[in-house]
């Protein structure tokens, strides 16, 4: 792993008698592309501010290369802000719009000029420098701004939700754009996101956060294939989340049906919760199943289909390139890899504080 660049040592922010943040501790590395995740007020974009200067921590500083900066003006950080609505000075064109920051800083006209042509590749937008930005698109303007800010030479690019207000289509090409930018630039990536598939695209490590805790960190692959708990579980990706009884190392118990799985060191018949990815479940014939049930509906999704199995009452989603017809009967079989286990919480305050208790 790269070095460590900033340390978010134990903040914590409430506005009046809400807590956004609750002791959040998180270390992030040079050159990472971390995404902040989560669904709304859960603290992500709070977080993202304190670290861009522009909220205050009530308890915790702010470290950044081993410098505490908690109390350092925005225009003093080495970090740059895009924001979602990019905040673009309408009365400007695209060329003063990108020099705007390195005016203030009172550069050479000769360095300003290289600058706005090296942004302006970089983001696929040459020729543009004339052009007013009121009369760009919406995926431009992101890109506009996305060059205000690195003509700035920031070690750290923090985006807050910045592909929101794009078209399905152009936030997919403009994920690839920030992947390759990142790449080129060297430089760390901060991003704040809803969107557990943009999430799961371009990072290096993903940060599940909720109720002002962080729930689970690690790669994409960790965060998607083994969940620490059942909001994690829940929020990325499609799943099937069901309550079990693990009954011994490498048993578990769905609605009283025995499943072999590969966990181990839960106890003995204690209640815990489970998670089987769709694409994981197997249909087969119904004799050669676990557990067998009805097919109630029927989605085509394009790369797969989408089948809902109605299993004595409860609801199992599997998806396969080979439909099952609604009133099918089909079994279920799932392979003990492919069975996730979780500790149940016991209580409200577990529940929200998820992997840190």
């Amino acid at each position: 792993m790269n070095n460590e660049l900033i340390h978010l040592n134990h903040i914590s922010k409430s506005f009046g008698d809400k807590v956004v943040l609750d002791d959040l501790d998180l270390v992030i590395h040079e050159n990472e592309f971390v995404t902040l995740l989560g669904p709304s007020g859960c603290g992500k974009t709070t977080t993202l501010r304190i670290l861009a200067g522009f909220e205050s921590p009530d308890k915790g500083s702010v470290i950044f290369e081993g410098k505490d900066i908690t109390n350092l003006p925005p225009n003093k950080r080495q970090l740059n802000t895009v924001f979602q609505n990019y905040a673009l000075f309408t009365h400007m064109n695209v060329a003063e719009n990108i020099a705007f920051g390195l005016n203030i800083k009172k550069k050479s006209k000769s360095y300003i000029e290289d600058k706005i042509h090296y942004a302006l590749k970089l983001v696929g937008l040459e020729g543009f420098e004339k052009r007013s930005v009121s009369n760009l698109s919406g995926g431009q303007q992101q890109r506009i701004a996305i060059a205000r800010a690195i003509v700035n030479e920031p070690r750290v690019l923090l985006l807050d939700e910045p592909l929101g207000a794009l078209d399905l289509k152009l936030r997919q090409d403009m994920q690839y754009e920030l992947i390759r930018m990142k790449n080129e630039l060297k430089i760390t990536f901060i991003y704040v996101t809803h969107d557990q598939q943009e999430a799961l695209t371009m990072s290096d490590t993903i940060v599940v956060m909720n109720q002002g805790y962080i729930q689970q960190m690690g790669s994409p692959e960790s965060i998607y294939n083994e969940p620490e708990n059942a909001f994690v579980a829940d929020f990325i990706g499609d799943s099937n989340l069901f309550p079990a009884v693990f009954v011994r190392d490498e048993l578990i118990r769905i609605d009283g049906v025995e499943f072999a799985c590969v966990d181990k060191g839960f106890g003995t018949n204690k209640p815990v919760d489970i998670v089987i990815r769709p694409e994981d479940v197997e249909l087969v014939a119904p004799e050669k199943g676990t557990i067998s049930g009805t097919v109630t509906d029927l989605i085509f999704k394009g790369v797969h289909y989408e089948m809902c199995i109605d299993v004595n009452g409860r609801e199992w989603v599997a998806h396969s390139t080979k439909p099952h017809i609604v009133g099918e009967k089909v079994g279920i079989h799932v392979d003990p890899f492919n069975i996730q286990v979780m500790n149940k919480p016991e209580s409200e305050d577990e529940e929200a504080a998820g992997a840190n208790e």
